[in-house]
C-alpha cells in the first residue's frame, strides 16, 4: 500500500495477553497507517497470537515476539521499544481499534509542538461515549481522597481544592489541549523523550505504569497532548476478565508504588498511612466482591 499513511515514521507496539480476535482487529486498524507493528506476547494461553499470525501471515510490516513468561505491561513495553525502528512509537492495547487516520492526526500534533514528548487519542467505547482514563489530570493522594469521598460534587464552588481527576466529565475540548496524564492504552511517544525520561519503570506490573512515565515525561519538561478528533475505540477489559482478582492486586500494588515513588516526601506520613489503608482497603472489598460473584456462578452451574 503505497500511501502517505503506509508510510507514516511510527512503530505501534501490542503488548497482549489473551486479547483474543481482537488483537487482529487491532493490527488490521493500525496496518495501513504505520510503518511496522510490534506484537509483544505475554505468554498468553488463548488463541490470540495464531489468529492474528494467521490472518497477517504474508505482512511484512508484522513482527511478533514471545515472551516465555507473562513478565508484566510494563516490561514487555520496553521489549517492543528497544526492538521498533522508527523515531516515534504508539503503544497501543490489544483491545484498542484506531480509527482512520487517526495516527496521522496524532503525529502531526506531535511534530508540531517540538516540546510533546507524548500524545492521546479520543478514547471510546463501542457506544462511541468517551472512555475515563484517555484524559485526566494525575491522580494525587488529595485528588484520590476527594475522588473515594464524593467531595468533587464541590468542584463548581471550590474548584482548585476539590479537583476532579477525570476529565472525561468535562466538555470535549475543540482542539489539542496540554493534559497531566493520558492512558497506557493508546500513546504515541517521540523516541528522544523517551530517552529522556527513561523506559518504563517495569517495577509495575500491570497499572499506574502509564502515570508514572507521564509524571517522568512532564519532569523532564515535555508537554503530553490530548487529540479530540483522534478516535480510537477501546474495548477496555478485554484481557482482564479471566483474572479479575490478579489484576485487582497488581493494580492496587501499583497503586502504592505510584504514590510512594512520587509523594512520600510531600505528604506527611500519618497521610499516606491513610492513604496505604484505603488502598488496601479498597483492593478487599473489590476482592471479595469478585469472590464472592464468581462463588455465585459455580454454584448456579452446579445447579444445572
Amino acid at each position: 500500500m503505497d500511501t502517505l499513511e503506509a508510510k507514516l515514521p511510527v512503530s505501534v507496539i501490542v503488548v497482549n495477553y489473551n486479547a483474543g480476535p481482537l488483537l487482529a482487529e487491532c493490527v488490521h486498524s493500525a496496518l495501513s497507517q504505520t510503518s511496522e507493528i510490534l506484537v509483544v506476547d505475554n505468554a498468553s494461553t488463548d488463541l490470540s497470537l495464531e489468529l492474528c499470525a494467521q490472518r497477517f501471515s504474508n505482512e511484512a510490516k508484522l513482527k511478533i515476539v514471545r515472551n516465555s513468561t507473562n513478565l508484566g505491561f510494563a516490561a514487555a513495553c520496553n521489549i517492543g521499544a528497544s526492538a521498533a525502528a522508527e523515531p516515534y512509537m504508539l503503544f497501543l492495547n490489544p483491545d484498542c481499534v484506531l480509527g482512520a487516520g487517526s495516527l496521522e492526526r496524532m503525529l502531526e500534533v506531535l511534530k508540531r509542538d517540538p516540546v510533546a514528548g507524548m500524545v492521546g487519542g479520543w478514547l471510546v467505547n463501542a457506544d462511541g461515549t468517551e472512555q475515563e482514563g484517555g484524559r485526566r489530570a494525575v491522580p494525587t493522594p488529595w485528588r484520590a481522597f476527594v475522588r473515594a469521598f464524593g467531595l468533587y460534587r464541590f468542584h463548581r464552588h471550590w474548584p482548585r481544592l476539590f479537583y476532579d481527576f477525570h476529565l472525561h466529565k468535562q466538555p470535549l475540548p475543540p482542539t489539542p489541549v496540554e493534559v497531566e496524564a493520558i492512558s497506557g492504552a493508546l500513546m504515541l511517544v517521540r523516541r528522544a523523550a523517551m530517552a529522556d525520561a527513561g523506559p518504563w519503570d517495569k517495577g509495575y506490573f500491570l497499572h499506574c505504569e502509564d502515570l508514572d512515565w507521564c509524571m517522568r515525561f512532564q519532569q523532564k519538561g515535555w508537554k503530553i497532548l490530548f487529540v479530540p478528533d483522534a478516535p480510537v475505540v477501546h474495548h477496555k477489559g478485554t484481557c482482564s476478565r479471566s483474572r479479575p482478582i490478579f489484576v485487582e492486586w497488581h493494580k492496587h500494588k501499583g497503586m502504592m508504588r505510584f504514590y510512594r515513588k512520587f509523594f512520600r516526601q510531600e505528604y506527611p506520613g500519618a497521610v499516606m498511612w491513610l492513604v496505604a489503608t484505603g488502598v488496601w482497603l479498597r483492593f478487599g472489598a473489590v476482592a471479595s466482591f469478585h469472590a464472592i460473584r464468581n462463588a455465585g456462578r459455580r454454584l448456579g452451574l452446579g445447579r444445572k
